[in-house]
């Protein structure tokens, strides 16, 4: 039987190593992944036609990397969360939810945290440079490895502001190197787009934090300290509007839709909005927004507009060629 510590968390030393796997599994966070699926952006973005990667004179190469740098990005990403929580197990212990996380708890040992997050970076790097081309893609992998997992976690996550901003830089990352893996142009507009949504998010989750915690928010994150909920209300209002303005001149200009008799992608604008305006309501008036991730997985209105748009701008692109 599983010993229990005096705090109620059962020993590291006690779990299986079944138990281990799980534990070390749920620490790497593959519910995040749905992050890294901006890498395909560029396959329906850019300033290629979309055919061009389904064509079967050119082969199903250009896809099969892209899908590559997802896997390479999921691998990178877990290595970071685990240590980041390894950075910050002091503080989460005083969480009222994380402190359930497996190395706060103390489920699972910081030695594993670290061996874990080593082999998932060796196995990314070789990957990276295998989808090429060259060691372009690999650049962009260690540029958010070196800042997410580095200058982040020991650094800039106790700056304020900036701490929004790298995190929302990540997004920008992971749909260059969509592009860089299949040496494609992706639209400017687009990459503004996703920075402006990763600030969107960024600052719910901060404004959640800060409601959630109250007046023991510091104490648990010192950068929460330097923020309010009316600055983050500030903040929120104005990126809101820009993602809506942002996306619309993406929809009216992106190349890659045809634009006679109207851009036909003006058609997922409507979409978008009220995702936005949904998540708006799911953090004033459920008191969400914590982990983005999961409210796109459980909130079925939010989850059917994000299928929605995606299958529109599928359905645009296929239907409406260039």
């Amino acid at each position: 039987m599983s010993k229990v510590s005096s705090e109620g968390a059962i020993s590291a030393t006690s779990l299986s190593y079944a138990g281990m796997l799980r534990e070390l599994a749920r620490a790497m966070r593959p519910r995040q992944w749905v992050k890294n699926v901006f890498v395909f952006a560029a396959l329906a973005f850019s300033e290629e036609r979309l055919w061009r990667f389904w064509d079967t004179s050119v082969g199903p190469g250009p896809l099969l990397r892209v899908c590559g740098a997802f896997v390479a990005f999921c691998l990178a990403a877990s290595a970071i969360y685990l240590v980041n929580d390894l950075v910050d197990i002091e503080k989460d212990r005083a969480h009222p939810k994380k402190r359930h996380r497996p190395f706060a708890s103390g489920r699972l040992s910081p030695t594993v945290g670290i061996v874990a997050a080593t082999v998932l970076i060796a196995i990314a790097i070789p990957l990276a440079y295998a989808v090429g081309p060259g060691t372009a893609f690999l650049g962009v992998l260690a540029t958010y490895v070196a800042i997410q997992g580095f200058l982040y976690s020991y650094w800039l996550k106790n700056v304020v502001i900036l701490d929004i901003l790298v995190l929302a830089a990540g997004f920008v990352l992971r749909a260059v190197g969509g592009a860089v893996v299949i040496s494609v142009l992706i639209t400017p507009w687009l990459l503004l787009c996703m920075l402006l949504l990763a600030l969107f998010l960024g600052i719910g989750k901060r404004r959640h934090e800060l409601i959630l915690l109250e007046n023991g928010a510091g104490e648990h994150r010192r950068i929460l300290a330097e923020y309010s909920v009316p600055m983050l209300d500030q903040m929120m209002a104005i990126v809101t509007a820009s993602i809506i303005m942002a996306y619309s001149v993406t929809a009216f200009l992106a190349p890659v839709a045809p634009q006679e008799p109207y851009p036909m992608l003006m058609l997922t604008i409507p979409f978008v909005i009220y995702a936005i305006f949904r998540y708006l309501y799911l953090i004033y008036i459920r008191g969400e927004g914590g982990a983005p991730d999961e409210l796109i997985l459980k909130d079925p209105p939010l989850a059917g507009s994000v299928v929605l748009w995606g299958l529109t701008v599928l359905g645009v692109l296929l239907l409406f060629p260039t």
